[in-house]
């Protein structure tokens, strides 16, 4: 067993081997809380969901930290006078928890708000400044980038070749590029976005926010440093300097997903080219929602269009379909073949070779094919089989259908209730061939046909399925 992931400091693919092989060790940048989540936040979130699901088969125990920046610029430039920043802040939180729950996302074992931490954001600033990497001026405090020889070292640029740190008023920087780790309170911000400090009254830059609550809930060296591809630079980049620079190991692999793009645009609020992941759920089922993001590789582009979430659509009816005729011969079976069902080799072998979830999928779909072709040849054992194996591997995917969670949604209120009704309806056809009345029983069969409804007849009575399963 060895876990390959890509890292994107080496640029390269590592064999990953976690400081403690009982405990892996994720750090990854949450939601800027200013306005609700598009799919590109669901995209980046599920990629290290599947990420931390695969770690924890193969290491038994992820300590998952994701953080919740609630005090930032784009914070304060979107409350107003009746709703300050902090109430924005929560409110906009309760939105992206309820996208991530819809979408099956496991809660993070810790998820720290940024404004919960102010202590350990000043004493790492203090550090800093004792290091010789930090300077106070005009009320803020800046982080003095030729200090640190190493500056660049995650994005491979060279200092002079950098844009100025456009974070901060540059009003006491010695270099542009130097940027801010404390920013001095303004007449113009509320006073209940700003705190004491040895500098002034103010409030944290936003890269020592990450600093500061990674070292706090995983300690001064983690294993992997996660998020999206736009966040290399510059905001992984100042914070891998200034943690190092303050003499912590800090991330030891550095994992990025790809960006989801609209037309090959990237999504983006500034933009306002994005699709909300309210609307998304809304139009869609959960289940296909996450399907459609998850069957790219994670650090791959993922252009959006109406097809992405037919194509999700069709696939999740065509594993819910064999899961479901599965199911009815495993009620008859004398034990649960997915009790001692392991990981496919090939499947694993997928997950293994930097999370390839494409890979994965289609080692999922051949099984349920392989299924199906069981199933149709009356080979009972096999089909058993291929059913464990589609269960243990949707699981480990977090795609289940039979999974309680999806149940959950309206979207399975509905199809109970479309279930209902065709049962209704074959059981009318079955009382109408009883009493040989072959033009009602032929009526009845036309009109199910006509809804795209696939009867199947066997021993155990008929069942239905849509067509496209």
């Amino acid at each position: 067993m060895t876990v390959q992931l890509y890292d994107t400091k080496a640029q390269a693919l590592r064999d990953f081997v976690p400081l403690n092989p009982e405990d892996v060790t994720i750090y990854v940048c949450g939601p800027t809380v200013q306005s609700g989540p598009h799919i590109g936040h669901l995209r980046g979130a599920l990629s290290f969901d599947i990420l931390r699901r695969w770690l924890a088969h193969r290491f038994g125990r992820v300590t998952f930290v994701r953080n919740v920046t609630d005090i930032d610029d784009k914070v304060l430039a979107n409350a107003t006078d009746g709703e300050p920043w902090w109430a924005l802040a929560y409110r906009m939180e309760l939105e992206f928890t309820r996208a991530y729950t819809a979408i099956g996302i496991l809660p993070p074992t810790y998820e720290p708000r940024a404004t919960a931490s102010i202590p350990q954001m000043q004493d790492l600033i203090q550090r800093l400044i004792d290091a010789g990497h930090a300077y106070a001026a005009a009320g803020d405090v800046y982080f003095d980038v030729r200090s640190w020889a190493d500056y660049g070292s995650l994005t491979r640029q060279s200092l002079d070749a950098m844009e100025p740190a456009a974070d901060a008023d540059p009003r006491g920087k010695r270099d542009p590029r130097d940027f801010a780790l404390w920013k001095g309170t303004k007449p113009e911000e509320p006073a209940s976005a700003a705190w004491d400090s040895p500098w002034g009254r103010g409030r944290p830059g936003w890269h020592i926010e990450c600093s500061a609550m990674s070292r706090r809930y995983l300690g001064a060296e983690f294993d992997i440093h996660g998020g999206g591809l736009d966040l290399r630079f510059p905001h992984h980049e100042n914070e891998l300097a200034q943690s190092t620079a303050a003499g912590d190991g800090f991330a030891r692999y550095w994992v990025h997903n790809g960006l989801v793009t609209v037309g090959a645009q990237k999504m983006s609020k500034s933009l306002f080219n994005f699709v909300l992941a309210e609307d998304a759920l809304r139009d869609r089922d959960p289940l296909v929602v996450r399907y459609a993001l998850a069957a790219a590789h994670y650090r791959s582009s993922l252009d959006i269009t109406e097809s992405t979430f037919d194509e999700a659509e069709a696939a999740v009816g065509r594993i819910r379909g064999f899961l479901e005729r599965a199911l009815r011969l495993l009620r008859d079976a004398t034990r649960d073949t997915r009790v001692d069902a392991a990981v496919p080799d090939r499947f694993a072998a997928a997950l293994d070779d930097d999370l390839g979830v494409p890979q994965a999928l289609a080692v999922l779909h051949e099984t349920v094919r392989d299924g199906n072709t069981a199933l149709d040849a009356g080979d009972r054992e096999a089909a058993l089989r291929a059913f464990a194996d589609v269960a243990v591997m949707t699981g480990i995917l977090g795609i289940d259908p039979l999974d309680p969670h999806w149940r959950a949604t309206d979207a399975s209120d509905q199809a109970r209730a479309l279930d209902t009704l065709v049962k209704t309806m074959i059981a009318q056809r079955a009382d109408a061939r009883a009493a040989k009345d072959w033009a009602s029983a032929d009526r009845i069969r036309d009109a199910i046909a006509a809804a795209g409804i696939v009867l199947e007849d066997g021993p155990q009575g008929t069942h239905w399925t849509l067509g496209s399963q």
